[in-house]
């Protein structure tokens, strides 16, 4: 089977894609690369059991009823302005759990700029079919730095060029932990200079763990919400990368 991982960013430039391949227990790098536009995801997409996006599918219920009822907010009885009605706004419920499972906070659609991606993001996933956001089974929300954390690899300052010497940290512990994983000189060469590529390649190996079933799924009382405001498959315990290539 093959997996497709994808960090996506606003500007195509900057999206990183991976495809891996996989089979006997083993994977390969069957593609890796920095500069990916919307046709090229589809296209990768199509060949793929099951891709993961690094990016979130859609805003916060609370933040959308907040925008449609703006017009109403003036002639009534405007919400109480507190944390916890802030946060209503600004976080989704994966978001809030991705924070108990992990202290890191995803960043916000609402009100940082990953809501342009998830801008570019909505065309993918309609162009892809998806119709459940909280993971229809080929189509996952990933947050690579969640997962890296989750699984036990160093999850913080590996960004740009100042990360470098994490970055290459972080890969070779990876490589450590995931000998199963056929990565080619110029693939290490790559990740070791590009963020973009690292998180493509832990979006790929993400949505060999969410196809496995071995990440956390919305329970039923979570599933209204996550089915429209999107779900982060995030891994469930930290040996489970080194069962990717198991099953």
């Amino acid at each position: 089977m093959r997996t497709l991982g994808v960090d996506l960013a606003s500007d195509p430039e900057r999206t990183g894609i991976c495809t891996l391949e996989w089979g006997s227990g083993r994977a390969r790098v069957a593609g890796l690369g920095v500069g990916a536009d919307d046709d090229a995801l589809v296209e990768a997409h199509g060949h793929a059991a099951a891709t993961g996006i690094g990016c979130p599918f859609a805003w916060p219920a609370g933040f959308l009823a907040f925008l449609c009822g703006t017009t109403r907010l003036a002639a009534g009885r405007p919400p109480d302005w507190s944390g916890a009605y802030r946060d209503s706004l600004r976080f989704r419920a994966t978001d809030v759990k991705v924070h108990e499972l992990t202290k890191h906070w995803p960043l916000s659609v609402s009100s940082d700029l990953v809501a342009v991606a998830a801008m570019r993001c909505q065309g993918l996933l309609v162009r892809m079919g998806v119709s459940d956001r909280s993971g229809d089974g080929r189509v996952f929300e990933v947050y690579p730095a969640a997962a890296l954390k989750r699984w036990g690899l160093p999850c913080r300052k590996y960004k740009g060029q100042s990360g470098r010497a994490v970055r290459e940290g972080l890969i070779e512990q990876l490589v450590a932990r995931a000998p199963w994983l056929g990565l080619g000189a110029e693939h290490l060469d790559l990740l070791k200079a590009s963020d973009d590529a690292v998180d493509a390649l832990v979006a790929s190996l993400n949505a060999r763990a969410a196809s496995l079933r071995l990440t956390l799924r919305p329970k039923d009382d979570e599933r209204r919400e996550a089915t429209r405001e999107g779900w982060i498959a995030i891994p469930l315990e930290k040996d489970s990368l080194e069962r990717l290539a198991v099953g």
